[in-house]
């Protein structure tokens, strides 16, 4: 298992602009290989900003690298660039792999 996550810090006052931005788009994950699910995360606030996570899980690392290099994720991200005014900074990538064996389910 793969976990693909990109924190955000939003702009305090932006943050239906920046959630109406993920409820419109076309993610165009759906039906792709080794995708599993995808979250988007608002979590706590600070002064100036309010912390957020987009938050993928995938059957393997490959299979999440593999859609970063399809026309899938170019066309999901085209319009990124238009959201630029909502941030302060740029989204910060993290990648994580499951260690083996040490899974629990309920």
């Amino acid at each position: 298992m793969f976990v693909a996550m990109n924190r955000f810090r939003i702009i305090k006052g932006q943050e239906e602009a920046f959630e109406e931005v993920w409820r419109s788009r076309d993610g165009r994950l759906k039906g792709l290989p080794g995708f599993v699910e995808f979250h988007l995360l608002k979590g706590p606030e600070t002064e100036d900003h309010v912390l957020y996570a987009s938050h993928t899980i995938w059957n393997s690392r490959a299979d999440f690298e593999s859609w970063t290099r399809s026309d899938a994720f170019r066309q999901a991200h085209k319009n990124a660039g238009q959201t630029s005014g909502m941030y302060i900074g740029g989204p910060q990538f993290e990648g994580f792999e499951a260690v083996p064996q040490i899974n629990e389910t309920a």
